[in-house]
C-alpha cells in the first residue's frame, strides 16, 4: 500500500480545524473522498484539502461502496457515530471516529463487535493524549514515577465558552453537554495516566443553571436559550475497583475563575503531577526529606515521534499514529476498549443524576 486512501464523512468544524489539515500534512495518507449531508461543505473540503480527482458524496453509504478507500474519518455529530462506524467497518474500512466514541456503552460495544468481525482498525479521536505534556507524563507513569495512583482529578472547565454553533447544545443529538463534549477528554487523559479501566461505581450531578440566561458574556456570543437543552455543567465522583477515586468536573460556562480544559491531576504514593493548563506540567514529591516541584521544559525534544507526521501538533501525531497502524508500522495509542470505558463512565454519571443514586457498573 503506497498511501492510505482516506474518505471523510462529515466536513464540519472538527474536520476543517483538526482532521483534514493533519491528513493533508501526512506524507503517507491521501484524502480521496469527502461526504457531508450539506454537499456544499464536501465540495469546499475537496477544494481546500483534496484535488480535482476526489469524489464528493451527500450519502455516506455511497462513499463506503468505493473499494479503493482504505479508511474513513467519522466526523459527524455524536448520535451518528455508532451507525456510520459500524457500517464503515462492515464495508471493510479502517475507522477513526471522533470523540466521544458513542452516545452510550451499548453503542460502543456494537462498534467493537463490528471491528472484531471485520478485522479492521478502530480508534477514537482523543488527541489530548498526543500533547507534549501528556506524552511526557505518560512516560513518567510507565516508569513508576508516581507509584500507586489512588486519587485523580479530571478537569474540563470553561468560564464562559459555550459552543453556540452546530448541535453542541442539543442534548438529543449530542447525548449531553460539556460532560460528553470536553469532560470526555479530561476523563480519557486521567484513565490513560492511571492505566485503570475498571470502574466500580460513580455518583454524578448535572446542572441547567445558566442555559436560560441572556446577556451571557459568552466567548462566541449569546446562546439560543430555546436550543440549549444540554446541561451547562456536570460533576462526577468515580470509584474504581482497586479503590482509587477520580473527581470529574466539566462545564462550558461555570462562574469559576480558574478555567482549565482537558487536564488531569494524579496523586500517587511516590509523587504527584498536575497540568495547570493544557500544555504545562508540574511534578511534585519528596526528595531527601524536602518537598520539590519540577516543571519540565516541554518546548523541545523528548516526545514520541510518529513517522509521517510533518509537524508536532497533537492532531498531526494522532493522524500519523493511525496511518502507521493501518500500514502495519505501529500500534494505536487510543484503543476502542479504552474509549468505550470512558463512554461507560460518562453514561453512569448521567444515569446517577437521573436516579439520584450511585450507578454500579457490574
Amino acid at each position: 500500500m503506497e498511501k492510505v486512501k482516506i474518505g471523510v464523512i462529515g466536513c464540519g468544524g472538527i474536520a476543517n480545524n483538526k482532521h483534514m489539515p493533519a491528513y493533508k500534512n501526512n506524507a503517507n495518507a491521501e484524502m480521496v473522498a469527502f461526504c457531508d449531508i450539506i454537499v456544499e461543505r464536501a465540495e469546499k473540503a475537496k477544494k481546500d484539502f483534496g484535488n480535482e480527482n476526489c469524489a464528493v458524496y451527500e450519502n455516506y453509504e455511497e462513499l463506503l461502496k468505493d473499494k479503493s478507500i482504505d479508511a474513513v474519518l467519522v466526523l459527524t455529530h455524536n448520535s451518528e457515530h455508532c451507525r456510520i462506524t459500524v457500517d464503515a467497518l462492515n464495508a471493510g474500512k479502517h475507522v477513526v471516529c471522533e470523540k466521544p466514541m458513542a452516545m452510550n456503552y451499548a453503542e460502543a460495544k456494537k462498534m467493537i463487535e463490528a471491528r472484531d468481525k471485520s478485522g479492521k482498525i478502530l480508534t477514537i479521536g482523543y488527541q489530548g493524549r498526543f500533547r507534549t505534556d501528556s506524552l511526557y507524563l505518560k512516560q513518567l507513569c510507565e516508569q513508576d514515577e508516581f507509584g500507586e495512583i489512588y486519587y485523580a482529578e479530571a478537569t474540563a472547565i470553561r468560564r464562559r465558552a459555550v459552543p453556540t454553533w452546530g448541535v453542541f447544545i442539543d442534548e438529543e443529538k449530542q447525548g449531553g453537554g460539556p460532560l460528553i463534549d470536553i469532560g470526555t477528554h479530561a476523563l480519557d487523559l486521567t484513565l490513560f495516566m492511571m492505566n485503570n479501566y475498571e470502574p466500580a461505581y460513580c455518583v454524578g450531578r448535572t446542572f441547567h443553571k445558566l442555559n436560560k440566561q441572556t446577556q451571557t458574556g459568552n466567548a462566541w456570543g449569546d446562546w439560543d436559550t430555546e436550543r440549549f437543552t444540554a446541561e451547562d455543567a456536570a460533576f462526577g465522583f468515580i470509584v474504581m475497583k482497586n479503590g482509587a477515586v477520580i473527581n470529574l468536573r466539566s462545564s462550558w460556562a461555570l462562574n469559576y475563575a480558574d478555567a482549565r480544559e482537558a487536564v488531569t491531576t494524579i496523586c500517587g504514593d511516590k509523587a504527584g503531577a498536575d497540568m495547570p493548563v493544557a500544555g504545562k506540567l508540574r511534578i511534585n514529591g519528596i526528595k531527601n526529606g524536602r518537598q520539590y516541584m519540577l516543571e519540565p521544559d516541554l518546548s523541545a525534544g523528548g516526545v514520541a515521534f510518529y513517522e509521517g507526521a510533518s509537524g508536532g501538533s497533537p492532531s498531526d501525531l494522532e493522524a500519523a499514529c493511525f496511518v502507521n497502524a493501518v500500514l502495519g508500522k505501529g500500534e494505536l495509542l487510543v484503543t476502542a476498549e479504552q474509549a468505550a470505558c470512558v463512554t461507560k463512565i460518562l453514561e453512569g454519571i448521567y444515569e446517577s443524576h437521573k436516579t439520584g443514586k450511585p450507578y454500579y457498573f457490574d
